[in-house]
């Protein structure tokens, strides 16, 4: 069984000096094994002058980056080859003034925003818990406390005696200052232009009759404490249709998208987006599926499985999430997914795709404006399965995403991801093999699926979106 290189493990068949930036990443991360004489599957190839490398190569990373790590010199079938056993450190380590950070299997230097974040987390902090100069409690929006202050009393996360203080003794109990200085979480969260200190600090949505069709669009600016109420008004006035029934004499408008799965979804963009890239959260509404992008991963050595799963909470701006919590409109037991899941049940609809690069995550929300797609979320085009052969395009391609997104995802996952039926959903995966668009590496219990080739619309690579199959 093939082996592969992970978090903890590199493999190098030969040593060379640049090969102390992969130290300089383990020691950086969570720490790690670099073997020297090992090919790119892990076996031992041997390695030439390994008792001179055995001296050179400690005194090396000693001297570089004045750390210690352990070098032992094994042997495989009279092949020798090194073990650099690199353990994590506290403080940040520079090789050559550069900094280097093991992610995943791989090894990338630190720039920009991301070493600012990083040498900030190495101290203890964040990057919403940096102070700035030069604007007081006074300088704060009236409106953005009083939102703040009723928020807190209806959910009762704050009593009426620990909000009849003033703004500053306010802010002082939500953690938000330091010292005479208050945090940039404070700025966001209740200045009413947050944009002056934070670029991009704003929800943009727009109207999409395909990818690149834009019919129009709004911006939502302002205190992040009220952001997300401004944001779902827009949507479910101006975006979205609602379909009119009547029970009784009584008017029911069902939305294509439950407002309380939304809300959750907006509510954890806003929250938990990397506030320091200077993008903006993006809501894309299109005729079929509502697309929320959010700037910044996961948390570190996360996938999208882990964010599907039972997790705690481990929020990217834990003072902004902190006032969130106390205002009642976020909780901090990392139950947001099953939420908006359970939102989407309740109502009778298909729960959303999750997806997630090294810099985004997105969330999908699939529909279509129509009776039997609001009434019925599985199925092909109706709730009802076509009888035939085919496949759809759309439940293809909604295949394809969840795939992606979860390569480890079971049969019946996929079938509750997509709201596709079991039966629609295994004639899909064979299709979409035979076609040559995906492979499944490994076992049926224990392998992942591939995607050979995505689809025009939003997994793009050149290749059009499958024809019925």
């Amino acid at each position: 069984m093939r082996s592969f290189e992970t978090q903890a493990v590199e493999w190098k068949s030969a040593w060379r000096d640049e090969y102390l930036k992969w130290v300089c990443g383990f020691a950086n991360a969570h720490g790690g094994v670099l073997e020297i004489g090992k090919d790119d599957d892990g076996v031992v190839v041997g390695v030439a002058d390994a008792r001179r490398l055995l001296e050179e190569i400690p005194n090396k990373i000693n001297t570089t980056m004045a750390i210690v790590a352990d070098v032992d010199l094994r042997s495989d079938d009279g092949l020798d080859h090194l073990v650099v056993t690199v353990e994590p450190y506290p403080y940040p380590i520079s090789y050559h003034g550069k900094y280097y950070l093991r992610s995943g299997a791989t090894n990338r230097e630190l720039t920009g925003h991301s070493l600012d974040e990083f040498l900030l987390r190495k101290q203890g902090k964040t990057w919403d818990g940096v102070p700035v100069p030069y604007v007081g409690v006074g300088d704060l929006d009236l409106v953005a406390f009083r939102d703040f202050r009723k928020k807190a009393l209806a959910s009762a996360r704050l009593t009426a005696a620990d909000l009849e203080i003033s703004d500053a003794a306010l802010i002082d109990s939500l953690r938000l200052a330091e010292g005479n200085h208050l945090k940039r979480a404070a700025v966001l969260l209740f200045h009413d232009d947050p944009e002056r200190w934070v670029v991009g600090a704003y929800v943009k949505i727009g109207y999409f009759e395909t990818g690149a069709d834009l019919l129009y669009q709004d911006e939502v600016h302002g205190p992040l404490i009220s952001m997300a109420d401004k944001v779902l008004d827009i949507i479910y006035t101006k975006y979205f249709r609602g379909m009119i029934s009547y029970e009784g004499i009584q008017r029911v408008e069902t939305f294509p998208v439950p407002r309380a799965a939304c809300r959750e979804a907006v509510l954890n963009a806003i929250v938990h987006r990397d506030y320091g890239s200077g993008v903006p959260v993006q809501i894309k509404v299109f005729p079929d599926r509502v697309i929320i992008y959010s700037d910044g991963g996961l948390p570190e050595n996360w996938t999208v499985a882990d964010l599907l799963a039972q997790h705690g909470s481990v929020p990217r701006n834990p003072n902004i999430a902190g006032a969130f919590f106390r205002s009642g409109q976020i909780e901090t037991w990392g139950r947001g997914i099953e939420k908006i899941e359970a939102a989407c049940m309740a109502a009778g609809k298909p729960p959303p795709l999750f997806e997630a690069t090294s810099t985004e995550v997105r969330v999908t929300f699939p529909y279509r404006i129509g009776v039997g797609d609001l009434s019925s979320p599985r199925g092909d085009d109706n709730g009802v399965d076509r009888g035939d052969d085919t496949v759809a395009p759309h439940s293809a391609r909604k295949i394809l995403i969840a795939l992606a997104a979860a390569p480890t995802i079971t049969q019946a996952r996929l079938s509750q991801a997509t709201g596709l039926s079991p039966r629609t959903v295994s004639r899909g995966i064979r299709k979409l093999r035979e076609a040559g668009m995906i492979s499944r590496i490994g076992s049926d219990r224990q392998g992942s699926w591939q995607i050979l080739a995505r689809t025009s619309d939003g997994l793009s690579d050149g290749v059009t979106e499958p024809g019925p199959m």
